[in-house]
C-alpha cells in the first residue's frame, strides 16, 4: 500500500484525507489578510494552507495576452492579465512570516512554485511542492521539483492521460512519493463545470498507476459533492481554494469555499471516511444480532411426532434463525431425514433433533 508523508502526517487509502486549503491570489496584495486566511482555514479543518509563487513577469506574457485577448474566466477582469498576476504575486519576504504562521496554528505551509527561482528558494520552507496543471508539460520545472527528495503534487487538469503517464514516469525517475490529483481547469463559477469534474478517471488511474501514486483531486466547482464523490473513490488528497468572503473582487474568490462551507465539506468528509471501511465483506460487529432476527430458520410447519419421516410439506422457513438452527440453504439435507423427538408446531430444526 503507497503511503507519502508531509511532515509527520500519513496519507494513504487506510488513513484520513488531506485537506489544502489553497489561498491563491485571495490575500489580495496583502500579508495581514493572508495571516488571517490561513487562521481561519486551520479553524475550519485544514490540513495545510497553499500558496502560489510566482513573478508575473516569469509566468506570462504581457504582449501574448494582449494578442490573444481575455477568454474563459479572465473576461470579467478589469485589469490586463499581466496587471492581475503582477498585484497576486507573492512579495518571497512573506514566506518564511507565511511559514511561521501555519507553525503556528499547526497546518502545514504548501506552495505552488511558478518560477525557476522559486523552487530553490521555498525549498526550505515546505514539506511538499504542488505542482499545478498548467505546468503539467514544463518538464525542466518538474524535474527540478522532483529532485528536492520531497513529496510531490500534480494536478492534472487540462491534459490528456498520455501527458499524464509523461509526467508520472518523469517524476517516478527521480522521487517516489507522489499525490496525483484529478483536476478541471475551468475558474469561471459557473455550476455546469459539475459536468466535466470527471471523477471516474480516478479509477483509471487507480489501475494504470497502482501502489505508485496517492489520488487526489483539484477542484474549483462550488460546494463539496464532488469532493465526497473523490473520496469514495479513492481520493485522499483534497485542494480547494479557501477565502473568507466570496463577494470580494478578485480571480479566485467567487468559487472558492469558505470558513463555513470548508468546515462543512470536512465534516461530512469525516462522517464518509467512516462509511468507507476496509472493503472486506463480512458480518459486521453490528449486525450480529440482525442475523438472528432477520435471516430464517427451517421450523416445523406442524407437529411431528417422533421417528417420522420429515418431508417438505413439514418444513417451512421462517425468521428468526437463533444459534444452532439449520438455515434454509440446508433443506435438501433435512428432507428424508428421521425425528429424533416428536417436535412442536414452528419448533426450530437442528442437526441434534434429527436422524
Amino acid at each position: 500500500m503507497t503511503i507519502v508523508k508531509i511532515n509527520k502526517t500519513k496519507i494513504g487509502e487506510n488513513f484520513p484525507t488531506y485537506f489544502i486549503a489553497d489561498i491563491g491570489a485571495n490575500h489580495d496584495g496583502s500579508l495581514s489578510r493572508a495571516k488571517k486566511l490561513i487562521k481561519l482555514a486551520a479553524k475550519a479543518g485544514a490540513n495545510a494552507v497553499k500558496f502560489q509563487h510566482f513573478k508575473a513577469e516569469t509566468i506570462v506574457s504581457d504582449l501574448g495576452f494582449k494578442s490573444l485577448g481575455k477568454i474563459s474566466h479572465q473576461k470579467t477582469w478589469k485589469k490586463s492579465v499581466f496587471q492581475v498576476y503582477k498585484e497576486a504575486s507573492i512579495n518571497n519576504k512573506w514566506t518564511p512570516i507565511l511559514e511561521k504562521e501555519c507553525r503556528k496554528n499547526k497546518v502545514h505551509f504548501l506552495t505552488s512554485p511558478y518560477d525557476l527561482e522559486y523552487i530553490d528558494s521555498v525549498n526550505k520552507y515546505i514539506p511538499a511542492y504542488k505542482i499545478g496543471s498548467g505546468d503539467i508539460n514544463w518538464h525542466e520545472a518538474i524535474i527540478k521539483i522532483a529532485n528536492k527528495n520531497k513529496p510531490v503534487l500534480i494536478a492534472c487538469g487540462a491534459s490528456n492521460l498520455d501527458e499524464v503517464k509523461k509526467a508520472i514516469s518523469l517524476i517516478l525517475k527521480y522521487n517516489k512519493n507522489i499525490v496525483l490529483m484529478q483536476c478541471n481547469t475551468n475558474y469561471t463559477a459557473n455550476n455546469e463545470n459539475l459536468n466535466y469534474v470527471n471523477l471516474n478517471v480516478l479509477k483509471n488511474f487507480k489501475k494504470l498507476f497502482n501502489n505508485k501514486v496517492i489520488l487526489g483531486l483539484s477542484d474549483h466547482t462550488f460546494g463539496s459533492e464532488s469532493v465526497l464523490g473523490s473520496i469514495a473513490l479513492g481520493a485522499r488528497v483534497i485542494e480547494k481554494h479557501f477565502t473568507d468572503n466570496n463577494k470580494r473582487i478578485g480571480p479566485d474568490h467567487r468559487f472558492a469555499m469558505n470558513p463555513v462551507t470548508w468546515k462543512k465539506m470536512v465534516q461530512s468528509s469525516r462522517i464518509l471516511e467512516k462509511t468507507l471501511g476496509d472493503g472486506i465483506k463480512k458480518v459486521e460487529k453490528n449486525e450480529i444480532n440482525s442475523i438472528l432476527v432477520q435471516r430464517r430458520a427451517l421450523r416445523c410447519n406442524k407437529i411431528i411426532k417422533k421417528n417420522s419421516i420429515i418431508t417438505k410439506k413439514d418444513i417451512i422457513a421462517l425468521r428468526p434463525c437463533p444459534k444452532n438452527a439449520i438455515s434454509p440453504d440446508q433443506i435438501d439435507k433435512v428432507i428424508g431425514k428421521k425425528t429424533k423427538k416428536t417436535m412442536d408446531y414452528h419448533e426450530t430444526f437442528t442437526w441434534q433433533k434429527i436422524k
